[in-house]
């Protein structure tokens, strides 16, 4: 049900995450290419790491989750960080969304990863009640920020920085 991904998923990943924009209300938003993709899961330095959720009968795939490392200074480890995790609407209460979790936990386990964390849209109350069923908690003390577009750019080009 659950596998690595492998260069051949890109253009199914890149199909499935704009599904998940249009989803997401934000289809102007996924700008990404299947090039982009392919070197950011498969180049030389991979900092993308992808799982597919295939059907069992099938196996055509079903979605997808897509993940990379990051790190707390206070465990002094890395945990991963899940940026998209989708299944398609006619597959969805079939098991996949908590298998592909459930995948993710396991490697961190593994690896001795400290967690694993995500945002969720604040209106998407059957990924919320999901996640919640899991075991997993809202980190309602952090607000995400996010410098993109113009204001990166002046900040990016504007020195000022040391």
């Amino acid at each position: 049900m659950i596998r690595t991904a492998v260069v051949t998923d890109v253009p199914v990943i890149l199909a499935l995450i704009r599904e998940l924009a249009e989803y997401e209300k934000a289809p102007q938003e996924a700008v990404a290419t299947e090039e982009q993709l392919r070197d950011a899961l498969f180049g030389a330095n991979p900092a993308l790491f992808g799982l597919i959720a295939e059907d069992d009968a099938t196996g055509e795939p079903v979605g997808f989750a897509v993940w990379f490392l990051n790190f707390s200074t206070w465990r002094g480890t890395h945990g991963i960080y899940l940026e998209d995790l989708y299944v398609r609407p006619l597959s969805r209460g079939g098991g996949h969304g908590k298998a592909l979790l459930l995948e993710l936990a396991r490697i961190a386990v593994e690896r001795g990863y400290a967690r694993v964390e995500w945002s969720v849209l604040d209106w998407n109350t059957p990924s919320i009640d999901f996640y919640k069923s899991l075991g997993a908690v809202p980190m309602d003390d952090w607000t995400v920020y996010r410098l993109t577009g113009e204001a990166l750019a002046a900040a990016g080009g504007g020195g000022g920085g040391h």
